[in-house]
């Protein structure tokens, strides 16, 4: 058994004993920060809506009985309630991402971005800033008012099936083929959305910026729809994985030795992960670091056993994003902080401690 295995069999033996009060609250107390991290987001704003009133205006809207004849009920359900479940779904859906890719890859380093969705999604959003935003109004519809997340997630798409097809050898996957053709089909996207920027305008240039800096500024009900299928449905089936993450922790012919299909589970979980990452990154930008740093303080808190890490990351990770976007609209107002300046200010510290943390680790 390698030197790997045995710190990861030594972690989960030691992790019930150092995690166990904090799994028994772990979820409820997510659930709760999720919770009131929504009201405050619904509440709080340019016009002030007190919570026992948001809490009513949601009950009616539930039930049917809502109706917009004030200005709080509009604010609520048409401006804020659709941004609001945007930062839940994308939030969520980034932090179970990490969650995944960091028990597949078996490093607490791995990143959705690894799978290479988002330099997809940039390279897509930079052609439509630069070549086809200008032909929007002649496109019908939804092309024309939704080219950028429909470009943007097509790009993200585009790379995965590429990084698929370059891994699969003899029916098998390589995490190792994956990893590096990732580095280079980024490298490429990268160069490919530098010349398209360099080709920019001026007014081009700070749109694509803008955006590749992350925002839910453009939240809208139908952009929650078109998230919500790819997004939610990931976020509710990604625990059905957690035995076979258990497993692999200790090596894919140990997991194969238990009955874990490994290479079904490979397959279910990149495409899973860019299918949800691709759709956030359409409609939202890069958001960075989110899916690194919040299941990484959950396995922290918890332990690594992965249905327990899944289900908390995907609650915290929506608490995270939604607290995040409060910040970044009210900190400034009325002008808007990009949510990619905070979760970077918060994350990149993060990962120089858990760098320099986990040398060890790093040097195995």
């Amino acid at each position: 058994m390698n030197e790997v295995a045995a710190s990861t069999i030594a972690l989960g033996r030691a992790a019930p004993r150092r995690g166990r009060p904090l799994r028994a609250i772990a979820l409820p107390l997510s659930a709760v920060l999720l919770l009131a991290a929504v009201i405050a987001s619904l509440a709080i704003g340019p016009v002030p809506v007190p919570p026992a009133h948001v809490a009513e205006i949601l009950w009616n809207f539930v039930t049917g009985d809502a109706v917009r004849d004030t200005g709080a009920e509009v604010v609520v359900l048409d401006v804020r309630l659709p941004r609001t479940l945007l930062a839940v779904l994308i939030g969520a859906a980034l932090a179970v991402s990490g969650a995944v890719m960091q028990g597949l890859f078996r490093n607490p380093l791995a990143d959705p971005g690894v799978v290479g969705v988002s330099s997809g999604a940039g390279l897509a959003a930079a052609a439509w800033f630069v070549l086809g935003a200008g032909m929007a109004a002649s496109l019908p519809w939804p092309l024309g008012e939704f080219g950028l997340p429909i470009s943007a997630f097509i790009g993200g798409l585009i790379v995965t099936f590429i990084l698929h097809v370059l891994s699969r050898h003899d029916g098998r996957t390589s995490v190792t083929t994956l990893i590096l053709a990732g580095i280079a089909i980024t490298a490429f996207t990268s160069a490919g959305t530098g010349m398209l920027v360099f080709m920019s305008s001026d007014q081009q240039l700070r749109e694509f910026t803008f955006w590749t800096l992350g925002s839910l500024a453009g939240g809208t009900w139908t952009k929650v729809l078109m998230v919500l299928p790819f997004t939610g449905v990931f976020v509710l089936l990604a625990p059905t994985l957690a035995r076979g993450l258990d497993a692999i922790a200790l090596g894919e012919a140990e997991a194969f030795h238990v009955g874990i299909d490994v290479e079904t589970m490979k397959r279910i979980a990149i495409v899973g992960v860019a299918a949800a990452v691709g759709a956030s990154v359409a409609v939202a930008g890069a958001i960075a670091f989110l899916g690194l740093t919040v299941p990484h303080l959950i396995r922290l808190a918890i332990g690594p056993a992965h249905r327990s890490l899944l289900m908390v990351s995907a609650l915290f990770g929506a608490a995270m994003l939604v607290a995040t976007d409060l910040v970044a609209r009210t900190i400034a107002s009325p002008a808007e902080i990009p949510l990619g300046v905070i979760t970077a200010g918060i994350g990149a510290p993060f990962m120089l401690w858990l760098i320099l943390s986990r040398r060890r680790m790093l040097a195995i």
